[in-house]
């Protein structure tokens, strides 16, 4: 084999981004930050900003796209549907959404940028990734506070209104936008919820609390793990399906078994957090390896600054002061405002959009794609160091 031949070898790939992830819990060891900031300065430093050894293929999408979905689905393993279903979560999205969309254009305007780029970049603003969050307060042991569970119900919130945001902004630039359009979307997004829920409560929840008893399972328990798995994928398609994130439908089926005393439920659970360590390694390294620091000139770099500082207060504001307002303490709502900061993948999908439709610029889409990567990598940062000290 060439080197060429074996540093595109699937195996080479695997064994190297495996490799990089290790690397990645090693820096969070010595600096006593989360994995997740560690793993993604590592995929920042193997990408093409730096070395040059991994480039965000087909195969890397691939796997990080598998390591979302199964995070959500363990995420979703801690909590149950009715806690993260509470009004006050709905407000807290609503603005989380209407302040950075504001702020995004506004900033967007002072720097000269055309009426549809401005709406795109608004529109990216308006994204949360719970992916990120989600998995640094498990790693503190906080999945369990009052504020997790309001950044959780918020953030699934938050992608629905996200959706319904999208398919404005595109109505408005392309002069073609209707009010039954947009009833329709949000009819299908918050149907798939709805229903997802229940199906899960009253119907996969019992076949597998039968299954879980059945012959079977004694004699190949692991068949319990082999199942769930499929449910969050089926849910995660089905999401996809009504054009919502795959990782929300992934997180509603992990909701559906939460809580379940299983007979051979320490297999289901060992193993959905074993596939879990893999594949969202592989998801935090892409996030580093999409950031490209070659892009970036003086001018441009002034303004992914200003657009990240924007982005992390606008939900600090939308959110934090709401979830005051809605009786959380202050410190709480320090929190859901922080936590809600991270854009992640959904304003990198959102940018996409926005260029393959020749309505933003290569430079506009570089800046929305480290501008996500900041806000992904700032807030556990400032969870670490300042947040988590006494509690309110």
């Amino acid at each position: 084999m060439s080197v060429s031949e074996i540093m595109s070898n699937t195996e080479f790939q695997m064994s190297l981004l495996l490799f990089v992830a290790l690397a990645g819990y090693l820096i969070s060891y010595r600096i006593n930050q989360s994995a997740v900031v560690g793993i993604i300065v590592m995929g920042i430093i193997v990408g093409p900003s730096l070395l040059d050894l991994i480039h965000y293929t087909d195969f890397v999408s691939i796997l990080a796209h598998l390591g979302a979905i199964v995070l959500l689905f363990t995420i979703g393993l801690e909590f149950e549907i009715k806690e993260i279903t509470r009004l006050k979560y709905f407000f807290i999205a609503l603005f989380g959404i209407l302040v950075p969309a504001v702020g995004g254009f506004f900033v967007s305007k002072w720097f000269d940028l055309d009426f549809k780029a401005c709406i795109f970049v608004g529109t990216a603003l308006t994204a949360t990734s719970i992916a990120i969050t989600a998995n640094v307060l498990r790693e503190m042991g906080k999945l369990q506070t009052e504020a997790a569970k309001a950044i959780i119900g918020a953030a699934v919130i938050d992608d629905v209104l996200a959706l319904l945001a999208l398919s404005v902004s595109q109505g408005v630039v392309s002069g073609d936008i209707s009010a039954v359009s947009l009833i329709i979307t949000g009819a299908k997004a918050l149907g798939f919820i709805v229903v997802g829920g229940l199906i899960g409560q009253f119907a996969l929840r019992k076949l597998l609390a039968r299954l879980d008893k059945a012959r079977i399972c004694r004699m190949y328990p692991e068949s319990m793990f082999i199942f769930a798995i499929m449910i969050a994928f089926f849910y995660a398609l089905s999401a996809e399906l009504v054009e919502l994130s795959a990782i929300v439908g992934s997180f509603l089926a992990g909701a559906s078994f939460a809580n379940m005393k299983l007979e051979t439920g320490k297999i289901f659970r060992e193993g959905a957090h074993h596939l879990q360590i893999i594949f969202a390694s592989v998801f935090f390294i892409s996030l580093g390896v999409l950031m490209d620091l070659h892009e970036i000139n003086l001018n441009m770099l002034i303004f992914i600054v200003v657009l990240t500082v924007v982005a992390l207060l606008t939900k600090f504001i939308g959110c934090g002061l709401t979830a005051r307002v809605a009786g959380l303490c202050w410190k709480d709502s320090a929190i859901i405002g922080l936590g809600m900061g991270p854009r992640g993948e959904v304003a990198m999908i959102v940018a996409l959009i926005g260029l393959n439709a020749g309505l933003i610029s290569q430079s506009v889409y570089a800046a929305v794609i480290l501008m996500s990567l900041l806000t992904t990598i700032i807030p556990p940062l400032l969870f670490r160091n300042l947040i988590y000290k006494p509690t309110c």
